[in-house]
């Protein structure tokens, strides 16, 4: 993984690819000479919006392809800057971040000093649930492509491990072993109806348990930990494949679903009415062919398809051999909805009429097939070659990078395009976008290489344990 050529399976050209990791490298935030991070845009027109700061959750492929290209500096002074950052103590006034969180994004400020933001300053001050569980699994990958332990096993790295173990599994009203999170805390990070237990959270916790997992050491409380996080896992994956899974005999059972089933022997357990299923699904979902659901929780079933959420759970194992290339048909069966000219759809499909209004508070940038409203987001293609690859079958990815790779270059590397097809470039979005550039990048490099997985990707090999709800 030393060597950052392409290989013979790679997509892009020579002048794609410089033109893409110029943008990165331009893109990469120094402090105290070291560098901590890539901003989000180099957009000259981005005006005074947070695009010149660090986040977390975009640097993650940024940082993924760095590691595959052999370059794994950067990657530590990120995790050693945003572990400095982590909110460490507790507070009960409601205004402080809790302990353990790491922060949505950073900035170096004008004294040269770094300021963290929790989400207090974001565009409807959304808590950053994500960064976390995204920062324990780039320690992970850091730790299996580098060698390095020391980094993960020094006491300031437990510490911070830990708290974020505690943010995750130990305070809460819900009964269910997923994480119950607000609206907007994640890639979705304005009102989509979202709110809940959004499957992308879902899935991210489950590789941040993960990878706690391998990562935490055995002096003091480590096993305590290692335990709590193991049932924890066991549970959360018997769960999200029994009740978050959608395939064809699964809607037969809801759609003859009872309901106001009372006690322990209730099939429908969540008691989902079945005629809350959408008239577009049942056309829509091929056989063979299936996908987790983007949401779950009393009396509500959110049917839409989310592509990361989906995709990470390929490549995190929660998914299994059989339902991960379930996803995969589906994604080939669909890809002129899911792909189409621009890959890929955020969601699937758009939020209209009535239910977009309600759902998104008449939001201007949300508006159908657009931004996170199914709009078209290029930095998922590296998810969808990973995926592939976990699969057997990287022909989807090959085509979507292939057709994408001409407009991008052309368009100026944007955050996302709209339309049903994704033929027109986001009418907010701003161009040099340093994921999408990445996401490209990593996607190219994995069709070409795909030996990053044996430290980006989880084996198959939790034994789930039955929970009741």
């Amino acid at each position: 993984m030393n060597d950052a050529s392409p290989g013979p399976g790679a997509v892009l050209s020579g002048r794609q690819r410089d033109q893409a990791r110029r943008l990165l490298d331009d893109a990469v935030v120094r402090f105290r000479g070291d560098p901590v991070g890539t901003v989000a845009a180099t957009d000259p027109e981005a005006g005074n919006q947070n695009y010149d700061q660090v986040f977390v959750r975009d640097f993650m492929p940024v940082a993924l392809y760095y590691l595959a290209a052999g370059e794994p500096g950067i990657v530590r002074h990120f995790l050693a800057r945003t572990r400095e950052m982590q909110a460490s103590e507790r507070s009960l006034t409601g205004q402080q971040p809790g302990a353990g969180l790491i922060p949505a994004s950073f900035k170096v400020g004008d004294d040269g000093a770094l300021v963290p933001d929790y989400g207090g300053n974001a565009i409807g001050r959304v808590a950053p649930v994500d960064s976390s569980l995204w920062w324990l699994y780039l320690l992970r990958v850091y730790t299996e492509v580098t060698g390095d332990r020391s980094l993960a096993a020094g006491p300031e790295f437990q510490q911070a491990i830990k708290r974020i173990l505690e943010l995750c599994l130990v305070s809460r009203f819900d009964m269910y072993p997923t994480l119950l999170v607000p609206d907007g805390s994640f890639m979705v990070d304005r009102r989509l109806g979202v709110y809940g237990n959004p499957l992308e959270i879902q899935v991210l916790f489950y590789m941040a348990l993960r990878a706690a997992e391998e990562l935490l050491g055995e002096a003091d409380d480590g096993w305590i930990y290692r335990e709590a996080v193991q049932e924890r896992m066991g549970m959360l994956l018997y769960y999200l494949r029994t009740y978050y899974w959608l395939d064809l005999p699964r809607l037969n059972q809801i759609h003859r679903f009872a309901t106001e089933e009372y006690g322990p022997d209730a099939v429908n357990a969540f008691n989902i009415v079945p005629e809350s299923v959408p008239t577009w699904l049942p056309d829509w979902l091929p056989e063979p062919g299936g996908f987790f659901v983007g949401n779950l929780g009393p009396a509500r079933m959110d049917f839409r398809f989310f592509s990361q959420g989906n995709l990470l759970a390929v490549l995190s194992g929660l998914a299994g051999e059989r339902l991960a290339g379930e996803i995969m048909a589906l994604v080939a069966a669909k890809a002129g909805d899911l792909i189409a000219e621009m890959p890929m759809k955020l969601c699937y499909p758009a939020l209209e009429g009535e239910d977009w209004r309600i759902m998104t508070g008449s939001d201007g940038k949300n508006v159908p097939w657009s931004y996170h409203n199914a709009g078209s987001w290029p930095v998922l293609t590296w998810l969808l070659a990973a995926a592939g690859h976990r699969t057997g079958g990287t022909q989807v990815a090959e085509r979507a990078l292939a057709a994408a790779a001409d407009r991008l270059e052309r368009t100026d590397w944007p955050e996302y395009f709209d339309g049903r097809r994704g033929r027109l470039v986001g009418k907010e979005a701003h161009c040099f976008q340093s994921w999408t550039a990445a996401g490209v990048l990593l996607a190219d490099h994995l069709l070409a290489d795909p030996s990053l997985l044996d430290a980006a990707a989880f084996a198959d090999d939790v034994t789930p344990i039955e929970c009741s709800v």
